[in-house]
Protein backbone atom coordinates (compact mmCIF):
# COMPACT_ATOMS: atom_id res chain seq x y z
CA UNK A 1 0.00 0.00 0.00
CA UNK A 2 0.88 3.38 -0.96
CA UNK A 3 1.79 5.90 1.99
CA UNK A 4 -0.91 8.85 1.95
CA UNK A 5 0.69 12.33 1.67
CA UNK A 6 -1.72 15.85 2.44
CA UNK A 7 -0.71 18.20 -0.63
CA UNK A 8 -2.16 21.95 0.72
CA UNK A 9 -1.93 23.39 -2.58
CA UNK A 10 -1.42 22.76 -6.30
CA UNK A 11 1.97 22.02 -7.41
CA UNK A 12 3.89 22.02 -10.91
CA UNK A 13 2.41 18.73 -12.59
CA UNK A 14 5.66 17.05 -12.82
CA UNK A 15 6.70 17.57 -9.63
CA UNK A 16 3.02 15.45 -8.58
CA UNK A 17 2.85 13.38 -10.68
CA UNK A 18 6.26 11.91 -9.34
CA UNK A 19 5.06 12.43 -5.59
CA UNK A 20 1.88 10.33 -6.74
CA UNK A 21 4.28 7.72 -8.68
CA UNK A 22 5.25 6.69 -5.08
CA UNK A 23 2.41 7.80 -2.53
CA UNK A 24 -1.75 8.37 -2.50
CA UNK A 25 -1.95 12.10 -2.20
CA UNK A 26 -5.09 14.14 -1.43
CA UNK A 27 -4.77 17.60 -2.70
CA UNK A 28 -6.65 20.17 -1.62
CA UNK A 29 -6.76 22.64 -4.70
CA UNK A 30 -8.76 25.37 -3.91
CA UNK A 31 -6.44 28.73 -4.14
CA UNK A 32 -6.75 29.49 -0.55
CA UNK A 33 -4.97 28.80 2.40
CA UNK A 34 -6.49 25.58 4.24
CA UNK A 35 -8.85 26.23 7.26
CA UNK A 36 -7.15 24.56 10.70
CA UNK A 37 -9.91 22.69 11.23
CA UNK A 38 -9.53 21.16 7.29
CA UNK A 39 -6.17 21.06 7.95
CA UNK A 40 -6.61 18.78 11.17
CA UNK A 41 -9.47 16.26 9.46
CA UNK A 42 -7.31 15.55 6.30
CA UNK A 43 -3.83 15.27 7.90
CA UNK A 44 -5.42 12.79 10.61
CA UNK A 45 -4.30 9.51 8.00
CA UNK A 46 -1.66 11.05 6.60
CA UNK A 47 1.70 9.73 6.64
CA UNK A 48 2.95 12.96 4.89
CA UNK A 49 1.94 16.52 4.47
CA UNK A 50 3.53 18.77 1.77
CA UNK A 51 2.22 22.56 2.99
CA UNK A 52 3.50 25.71 2.13
CA UNK A 53 4.12 29.23 4.32
CA UNK A 54 0.58 29.84 4.12
CA UNK A 55 -0.38 26.83 5.86
CA UNK A 56 -0.01 27.14 9.93
CA UNK A 57 1.22 23.70 11.22
CA UNK A 58 0.96 24.18 15.00
CA UNK A 59 1.16 21.57 17.54
CA UNK A 60 -2.53 20.80 16.89
CA UNK A 61 -2.33 19.70 13.14
CA UNK A 62 0.43 17.66 14.48
CA UNK A 63 -0.52 16.13 16.75
CA UNK A 64 -3.92 15.48 14.47
CA UNK A 65 -1.71 13.77 12.51
CA UNK A 66 -0.74 10.73 14.31
CA UNK A 67 0.34 8.96 11.31
CA UNK A 68 2.70 12.00 10.12
CA UNK A 69 6.46 11.43 9.23
CA UNK A 70 7.83 14.35 7.70
CA UNK A 71 6.09 17.17 7.01
CA UNK A 72 7.75 19.23 3.70
CA UNK A 73 7.52 23.08 3.72
CA UNK A 74 7.22 24.42 0.11
CA UNK A 75 9.57 27.45 1.66
CA UNK A 76 13.23 28.10 3.16
CA UNK A 77 11.54 30.21 6.23
CA UNK A 78 9.35 27.67 8.33
CA UNK A 79 8.11 30.06 10.71
CA UNK A 80 4.17 28.70 10.34
CA UNK A 81 5.13 24.99 11.64
CA UNK A 82 5.91 24.39 15.19
CA UNK A 83 9.48 22.53 14.29
CA UNK A 84 9.63 21.67 18.27
CA UNK A 85 6.58 19.49 18.85
CA UNK A 86 7.09 18.21 15.32
CA UNK A 87 10.53 16.87 16.50
CA UNK A 88 9.07 15.68 19.78
CA UNK A 89 6.60 13.20 18.12
CA UNK A 90 9.33 11.90 15.56
CA UNK A 91 8.06 13.78 12.68
CA UNK A 92 10.83 15.11 9.90
CA UNK A 93 10.74 18.69 8.83
CA UNK A 94 11.88 19.69 5.45
CA UNK A 95 12.64 23.21 3.79
CA UNK A 96 13.78 24.33 0.53
CA UNK A 97 17.05 26.18 0.84
CA UNK A 98 19.64 27.31 -1.61
CA UNK A 99 17.17 26.34 -5.02
CA UNK A 100 15.46 29.87 -4.67
CA UNK A 101 18.99 31.86 -3.25
CA UNK A 102 19.39 33.31 -6.69
CA UNK A 103 15.94 34.30 -7.37
CA UNK A 104 15.00 36.21 -4.28
CA UNK A 105 18.84 37.92 -4.77
CA UNK A 106 17.80 39.18 -8.14
CA UNK A 107 14.65 40.20 -6.51
CA UNK A 108 15.60 42.15 -3.98
CA UNK A 109 18.29 44.38 -6.42
CA UNK A 110 15.08 45.07 -8.68
CA UNK A 111 13.76 46.23 -5.37
CA UNK A 112 16.56 49.01 -4.16
CA UNK A 113 17.05 49.73 -7.58
CA UNK A 114 13.13 50.89 -8.18
CA UNK A 115 12.79 52.66 -4.79
CA UNK A 116 16.01 54.42 -4.99
CA UNK A 117 15.37 55.31 -8.80
CA UNK A 118 11.73 55.94 -8.17
CA UNK A 119 11.04 53.80 -10.78
CA UNK A 120 7.60 52.51 -9.89
CA UNK A 121 6.21 56.19 -9.10
CA UNK A 122 7.62 57.37 -12.57
CA UNK A 123 5.71 54.38 -14.05
CA UNK A 124 2.05 55.94 -11.77
CA UNK A 125 3.30 59.56 -13.36
CA UNK A 126 3.30 58.71 -16.84
CA UNK A 127 0.08 56.49 -16.78
CA UNK A 128 -2.08 59.34 -15.24
CA UNK A 129 -0.68 61.65 -17.96
CA UNK A 130 1.09 64.10 -15.49
CA UNK A 131 4.43 63.71 -16.98
CA UNK A 132 5.17 67.35 -18.04
CA UNK A 133 9.10 66.47 -19.85
CA UNK A 134 12.51 66.25 -18.86
CA UNK A 135 14.20 68.46 -16.73
CA UNK A 136 17.10 69.09 -15.27
CA UNK A 137 15.82 68.66 -11.38
CA UNK A 138 13.08 66.04 -12.17
CA UNK A 139 12.64 63.15 -10.32
CA UNK A 140 15.94 62.73 -8.81
CA UNK A 141 16.92 59.25 -7.12
CA UNK A 142 19.90 57.85 -5.45
CA UNK A 143 22.72 56.56 -7.31
CA UNK A 144 24.54 53.22 -6.10
CA UNK A 145 27.53 53.09 -6.86
CA UNK A 146 29.82 54.33 -3.92
CA UNK A 147 27.21 54.03 -1.12
CA UNK A 148 27.12 51.46 1.64
CA UNK A 149 24.99 48.57 1.47
CA UNK A 150 24.15 46.80 4.93
CA UNK A 151 22.45 43.44 5.28
CA UNK A 152 21.05 42.50 8.29
CA UNK A 153 21.13 38.42 7.84
CA UNK A 154 24.11 36.93 5.97
CA UNK A 155 23.16 33.09 5.32
CA UNK A 156 22.99 32.11 1.30
CA UNK A 157 20.68 35.46 0.12
CA UNK A 158 22.09 37.77 2.25
CA UNK A 159 25.39 37.12 0.73
CA UNK A 160 24.24 36.57 -3.16
CA UNK A 161 22.48 40.30 -2.58
CA UNK A 162 25.92 41.09 -1.42
CA UNK A 163 27.66 40.20 -4.39
CA UNK A 164 25.27 41.94 -6.51
CA UNK A 165 25.34 44.95 -4.65
CA UNK A 166 29.19 44.79 -5.13
CA UNK A 167 28.81 44.66 -8.61
CA UNK A 168 27.09 48.09 -8.46
CA UNK A 169 30.06 49.35 -6.82
CA UNK A 170 28.43 49.55 -3.50
CA UNK A 171 30.20 48.79 -0.36
CA UNK A 172 28.87 45.86 1.68
CA UNK A 173 28.72 45.58 5.20
CA UNK A 174 26.90 42.72 7.90
CA UNK A 175 25.35 43.05 10.48
CA UNK A 176 26.83 41.15 14.17
CA UNK A 177 23.24 40.27 15.34
CA UNK A 178 23.02 36.45 15.63
CA UNK A 179 25.14 36.18 11.93
CA UNK A 180 28.13 33.95 10.88
CA UNK A 181 31.46 35.13 9.81
CA UNK A 182 32.93 33.27 6.51
CA UNK A 183 36.46 33.93 5.89
CA UNK A 184 36.00 33.06 2.52
CA UNK A 185 33.17 34.72 1.62
CA UNK A 186 34.77 37.92 2.94
CA UNK A 187 37.92 37.42 1.19
CA UNK A 188 35.22 37.35 -1.99
CA UNK A 189 34.00 40.63 -0.86
CA UNK A 190 37.49 42.02 -1.18
CA UNK A 191 37.58 43.54 2.39
CA UNK A 192 38.64 42.99 5.44
CA UNK A 193 36.65 41.44 8.78
CA UNK A 194 36.71 45.04 10.52
CA UNK A 195 35.18 46.26 7.45
CA UNK A 196 32.85 43.86 7.05
CA UNK A 197 31.26 43.43 10.14
CA UNK A 198 29.22 46.42 12.06
CA UNK A 199 27.17 46.58 14.67
CA UNK A 200 23.62 46.90 14.46
CA UNK A 201 23.28 49.88 15.75
CA UNK A 202 26.59 51.15 13.16
CA UNK A 203 24.92 49.44 10.20
CA UNK A 204 21.62 51.35 10.48
CA UNK A 205 23.36 54.63 11.15
CA UNK A 206 25.86 54.50 7.96
CA UNK A 207 24.14 52.25 5.24
CA UNK A 208 22.36 54.16 2.80
CA UNK A 209 20.51 50.86 1.92
CA UNK A 210 19.41 48.35 4.58
CA UNK A 211 18.22 44.84 3.43
CA UNK A 212 16.79 42.23 5.49
CA UNK A 213 17.63 38.64 5.18
CA UNK A 214 16.92 37.08 8.38
CA UNK A 215 14.46 34.02 8.96
CA UNK A 216 11.28 35.29 11.94
CA UNK A 217 12.26 34.00 15.36
CA UNK A 218 11.33 35.91 18.54
CA UNK A 219 14.63 37.53 18.45
CA UNK A 220 13.96 39.19 14.75
CA UNK A 221 10.28 40.24 15.31
CA UNK A 222 9.76 43.87 15.45
CA UNK A 223 13.91 43.92 14.35
CA UNK A 224 12.82 47.01 12.27
CA UNK A 225 10.83 49.25 14.90
CA UNK A 226 10.14 53.35 16.09
CA UNK A 227 14.01 52.72 17.96
CA UNK A 228 15.79 51.44 14.42
CA UNK A 229 14.21 53.61 12.34
CA UNK A 230 15.02 56.61 14.04
CA UNK A 231 18.72 55.49 13.79
CA UNK A 232 18.43 55.12 10.28
CA UNK A 233 19.70 58.31 7.33
CA UNK A 234 17.25 59.88 6.26
CA UNK A 235 18.42 59.19 2.96
CA UNK A 236 18.26 55.91 3.13
CA UNK A 237 16.31 53.02 2.04
CA UNK A 238 14.87 49.91 3.57
CA UNK A 239 14.32 46.66 1.70
CA UNK A 240 12.44 43.59 2.82
CA UNK A 241 12.48 39.94 1.19
CA UNK A 242 12.73 37.96 4.76
CA UNK A 243 9.26 37.95 6.23
CA UNK A 244 6.97 40.47 7.26
CA UNK A 245 7.03 40.92 10.80
CA UNK A 246 10.54 41.61 10.89
CA UNK A 247 9.19 44.90 10.13
CA UNK A 248 7.03 46.65 12.35
CA UNK A 249 4.39 48.19 9.60
CA UNK A 250 2.68 50.62 11.73
CA UNK A 251 6.69 51.91 12.73
CA UNK A 252 7.86 52.34 8.72
CA UNK A 253 4.65 53.88 8.24
CA UNK A 254 5.19 56.65 10.72
CA UNK A 255 8.92 56.84 9.76
CA UNK A 256 8.16 57.18 6.22
CA UNK A 257 5.19 59.95 6.80
CA UNK A 258 7.80 61.98 9.11
CA UNK A 259 10.41 61.74 6.28
CA UNK A 260 12.75 59.84 8.65
CA UNK A 261 14.16 57.57 5.93
CA UNK A 262 13.66 58.29 2.12
CA UNK A 263 11.57 55.11 1.20
CA UNK A 264 11.18 51.66 1.26
CA UNK A 265 10.24 48.86 -0.43
CA UNK A 266 8.70 45.58 0.65
CA UNK A 267 7.67 41.72 -0.28
CA UNK A 268 6.70 40.34 2.68
CA UNK A 269 4.08 41.99 5.16
CA UNK A 270 2.88 41.36 8.61
CA UNK A 271 -0.48 39.90 7.87
CA UNK A 272 -0.46 38.97 4.33
CA UNK A 273 -2.29 39.34 1.86
CA UNK A 274 -3.16 42.28 3.71
CA UNK A 275 -1.16 45.92 4.35
CA UNK A 276 -0.95 48.35 6.26
CA UNK A 277 -3.59 51.05 4.99
CA UNK A 278 -0.93 53.58 5.94
CA UNK A 279 1.49 52.28 3.71
CA UNK A 280 -0.65 51.90 0.66
CA UNK A 281 -0.91 55.44 -0.36
CA UNK A 282 2.64 56.66 0.31
CA UNK A 283 4.83 57.20 -3.18
CA UNK A 284 7.82 56.68 -1.26
CA UNK A 285 7.03 53.01 -0.79
CA UNK A 286 7.40 50.10 -3.51
CA UNK A 287 4.85 47.21 -2.77
CA UNK A 288 5.72 43.55 -4.21
CA UNK A 289 3.38 40.63 -3.54
CA UNK A 290 5.56 37.93 -2.04
CA UNK A 291 7.24 37.44 -4.97
CA UNK A 292 11.19 36.63 -3.73
CA UNK A 293 10.99 33.10 -5.57
CA UNK A 294 8.51 33.83 -7.85
CA UNK A 295 9.95 32.61 -11.41
CA UNK A 296 8.75 29.56 -13.10
CA UNK A 297 12.09 27.52 -12.78
CA UNK A 298 12.52 28.42 -8.89
CA UNK A 299 8.80 27.41 -7.40
CA UNK A 300 9.32 24.15 -9.57
CA UNK A 301 12.33 23.48 -8.04
CA UNK A 302 11.22 24.31 -4.91
CA UNK A 303 8.15 21.66 -5.09
CA UNK A 304 10.80 19.04 -6.42
CA UNK A 305 12.79 19.38 -3.38
CA UNK A 306 9.73 19.27 -1.70
CA UNK A 307 8.65 16.20 -2.86
CA UNK A 308 11.81 14.78 -3.41
CA UNK A 309 12.65 14.87 0.46
CA UNK A 310 9.17 13.48 1.30
CA UNK A 311 9.52 10.14 -0.94
CA UNK A 312 13.23 10.10 0.58
CA UNK A 313 11.33 9.87 4.01
CA UNK A 314 8.81 8.16 3.17
CA UNK A 315 11.29 5.23 1.90
CA UNK A 316 12.92 4.70 4.97
CA UNK A 317 15.80 6.86 3.82
CA UNK A 318 17.11 10.07 5.23
CA UNK A 319 15.43 13.67 4.47
CA UNK A 320 18.07 15.66 1.54
CA UNK A 321 17.53 18.92 3.50
CA UNK A 322 16.14 18.75 7.00
CA UNK A 323 15.40 21.56 9.33
CA UNK A 324 18.03 20.96 12.18
CA UNK A 325 17.73 23.81 14.37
Amino acid sequence: MKPLVLVTRRLPLASLSHLESVCEVDLYTKNEAMSPDALKRRVHDKDGLVCLMTDQVDCAVIKAGSNLRIIANVAVGHDNIDVSCARSRGVIVTNTPDVLTEAVADLTVGLILTISRRIVEGDRLIRSGSWAGWSLDFMLGMELHGKQCGIIGAGRIGRAVALRAKAFGMRVVFAKHGDYKSNHFIQALNTSDNETWLSLDKLLKTSDVVSLHVPLTERTKHLINRQALMQMKQTAYLINVSRGSVVDEEALAWALNSKLIAGAALDVYEREPSVHPDLVGLETVVLSPHLGSGTRETRSAMANLAVANTISVLSGKPPLTPITT
